[in-house]
């Protein structure tokens, strides 16, 4: 999505991009330890000595001169209320609540929509990269509702925000505000002009800096990755990340098992999510298959609730975990698989 640059950050930027010859690697920005000063909502992000000190980091580093950094962090914004929604508690909710809210016949009726008006890319982009057009449909379902709820937060200030005001997970977004500046240098645009979620997620696929710079791509060839507007390159970038995730050209995702709750089955069913078994040895511990699947591939023991204390059993197999890791949610998944077989009407 091609955005103006603001006047005095088109000098920032020009500046930056002839900072050096030589494209910049990224690097690892280390975790920068809090320390006693006032609070961001008091001081704003100049006056802060950790943001002081990530600016002299990210300097030393060649992702842009000092210079441009403190005008960055001069108009950058601290959003309190951004940490107000990550301290809210998380609530986990069975699968028969999640799947209403994410995956009923609105969602699954809009994805039918949205795969017809876009049909002939779609398609395109699931010959070329192996990943059926319905799965890349869902996941632009579920993360935005086919584009309508992109976000309207500036990533200039949410990635400040959370970087410097949010202890828990400062590690992390610091890495991600590293990831987004360079960004802005390699594209040349406007850092003030990129919008996304609260925790900094962006466009139609919801990617984070880092995802964006490693998988999004510009399929229709105009010389931007816009997962803003240009649904070819929303559609190539997800499945290149998919591809790139271990998504495996006509697998399929998920098969519902028979099973006695053991003790044994019980603590499998509740380790973190891995292909850490074969089909064969389920079988042995007494999983039943419902559909058949050879014994050499690996998979992950799951169940979901349907109604209040009422579960179905399935295993997640290689194409279950690669969805998996664009969102680290059981859930997620089985609505991203609930979603594409409705659009699609296969069995995934």
């Amino acid at each position: 999505m091609k955005r103006k640059l603001a006047p005095a950050l088109s000098v920032l930027l020009i500046l930056a991009a002839c900072s050096s010859e030589q494209p910049v690697q990224p690097v690892d920005s280390p975790k920068i330890t809090p320390e006693a000063s006032l609070p961001l909502s008091e001081t704003g992000f100049s006056q802060n000595p950790q943001v002081q000190r990530f600016i002299r980091q990210q300097a030393a580093a060649g992702v842009m001169g000092e210079a441009q950094l403190q005008q960055f962090f001069a108009q950058s914004v601290y959003k309190g209320n951004i940490i107000n929604i990550m301290n809210r508690p998380g609530t986990s909710r069975p699968w028969y609540e999640f799947r209403s809210g994410n995956a009923g016949a609105g969602k699954i009726n809009g994805g039918r929509r949205f795969h017809q008006q876009y049909r002939q890319v779609l398609n395109q982009v699931a010959r070329e990269y192996g990943v059926p057009a319905e799965v890349l449909v869902a996941i632009v379902g579920i993360e935005t509702n086919y584009g309508s709820n992109m976000g309207s937060f500036r990533l200039a200030d949410s990635l400040p925000t959370l970087a410097f005001g949010y202890p828990r997970r400062s590690e992390f977004f610091q890495q991600e505000l590293h990831e987004f500046l360079l960004m802005v240098k390699e594209e040349g645009r406007d850092p003030f002009g990129f919008t996304g979620s609260y925790a900094g997620a962006m466009g139609m696929p919801q990617f984070m800096p880092s995802s964006y710079r490693k998988w999004a791509v510009d399929y229709d060839g105009d010389g931007q990755r816009n997962i803003w507007g240009s649904v070819p390159d929303v559609a190539a970038s997800v499945a290149n990340y998919l591809k790139a995730h271990g998504w495996q050209r006509g697998g399929r995702m998920m098969v519902p098992v028979a099973l006695t709750p053991t003790p044994e089955l019980s603590a499998l069913i509740e380790e973190k999510t891995t292909l850490n078994k074969t089909v064969g040895e389920l079988r042995q511990m007494g999983v039943v298959l419902l559909e058949d699947v050879p014994d050499h591939e690996k998979a992950v023991l799951f169940r979901l609730e349907t109604a209040p204390g009422q579960y179905e059993y399935y295993i997640g197999l290689n194409n279950f975990y690669a969805v998996w890791q664009y969102n680290h949610s059981r859930l997620y998944v089985s609505a991203v698989r609930e979603i594409a077989n409705g659009v699609g009407g296969g069995k995934l």
